[in-house]
């Protein structure tokens, strides 16, 4: 009860992130549902696989789930909570319920757009558009369905209590302390980690590619949509480059902030250089996400481009809840890096630094970041491109 009051109370663009994570629950409920209905027509194999390429879209909305779980001013330890039984571990179960609670939302939206689609509900327009596509002639399993939309509500209740649970070296919220820009501080350790494993997948790639062409055959994996035929190498290795890409984006995001204070470095330069380097653990990871995202983007436009089947619903549907979660995480990272220094900024602005100079040092911030990651973004994506369609 108490969550729902926190929730009804919350601010309209609090709201409006919880509505977000509850559309993103749906989109990926609706997507488990049909592949629900192709088990039911095509049982075997082939259903267990379609399964597996829900998986993205799974991922991509537990984490932006526990982003906007992460940025609740609702969860966030304040002074006098712990004297009425709020403290960290309390505040930790509100924010893990109040985030089932939008994906449990989600969820039920799409078992009723599903049902609506079927024709098993009547007297809204459009009654049973799909029953051909969703086994309208067949019973629904309940039991089976029921289990698949719970799925998302479960897995990003448990992120969000793992993330936020309050840790003796930390805040009571899980997430990085908070700190003032007047010293650096270390950088990342997942960098190296990161390239090695986005040369890996590359190479895991090609070789599987070529293994592909010069054998005539491969094992193919169905994807919804439309296409087959993708050898299991390749997706590995799109996978691998991926999750390389995600953990060398805080190192990355480091060395930006190193790179802008490098030579004799002004007052903007330095502080967007410091502001950075205190931020990139925070942003840099979602940044690695949204450019794994855009170089398999390019990558499957290039694939899509040539004499290959045209992309069906649920694979567009797919792709844009993979591309959306992403960039709506990196923007709620990106909310919370700025309630972070929400002192700082205030202390500057009281000590008589201009509001010109803050805006500066964002706009350098993000030219530092569109230099380093962009290029590097167009480069994955040509060097994932080139096994596709060799």
């Amino acid at each position: 009860m108490l969550a729902l009051r926190l929730a009804r109370g919350a601010h309209p663009l609090v709201q409006l992130r919880r509505l977000m994570v509850a559309a993103a629950s749906a989109g990926t409920g609706f997507l488990l549902l049909c592949t629900l209905t192709y088990a039911m027509e095509h049982p075997g194999a082939g259903s267990a696989l379609r399964l597996a390429w829900c998986l993205a879209p799974i991922a991509a909305t537990v984490y932006f789930a526990v982003a906007v779980a992460r940025t609740d001013p609702g969860t966030r330890p304040r002074a006098g909570l712990s004297s009425v039984g709020l403290g960290p571990g309390r505040l930790m179960l509100l924010a893990a319920i109040s985030t089932a609670v939008a994906c449990l939302l989600g969820s039920m939206l799409a078992l009723l757009f599903f049902l609506h689609l079927r024709g098993d509900l009547s007297g809204l327009p459009f009654d049973g558009a799909a029953a051909g596509l969703l086994a309208a002639d067949k019973p629904l399993p309940l039991a089976a369905a029921l289990t698949l939309l719970a799925l998302v509500p479960i897995l990003a209740s448990l992120a969000s209590a793992l993330v936020l649970r309050p840790l003796p070296a930390k805040t009571g919220t899980g997430a990085e302390p908070e700190q003032d820009p007047e010293g650096p501080t270390p950088a990342p350790g997942g960098l190296p980690w990161g390239v090695a494993l986005l040369a890996a997948g590359l190479a895991v790639e090609t070789y599987a590619s070529r293994s592909l062409h010069g054998s005539g055959a491969g094992s193919g994996l169905p994807m919804p949509g439309g296409l087959a035929g993708s050898p299991a190498g390749v997706l590995a290795g799109w996978a691998l480059t991926a999750f390389g890409l995600a953990l060398a984006g805080p190192g990355l995001t480091h060395l930006c902030g190193r790179l802008l204070q490098a030579v004799r470095p002004g007052a903007v330069r330095l502080l967007a250089g410091r502001v950075l380097q205190q931020e990139a653990r925070r942003i840099g990871r979602p940044l690695g996400v949204v450019c794994a995202v855009a170089s398999g983007a390019y990558a499957s436009v290039v694939l899509y481009a040539g004499p290959r089947p045209d992309v069906g619903p649920l694979t567009t549907l797919g792709a844009l809840l993979v591309a959306g979660c992403a960039v709506l995480t990196l923007a709620t990272a990106a909310v919370e890096a700025r309630q972070a220094r929400s002192h700082t900024t205030a202390a500057l602005l009281r000590l008589g630094a201009p509001a010109t100079m803050l805006r500066g040092s964002a706009a350098l911030r993000a030219g530092a970041l569109a230099s380093v990651f962009g290029p590097l973004t167009w480069l994955v994506a040509e060097l994932a491109a080139v096994p596709l369609v060799g």
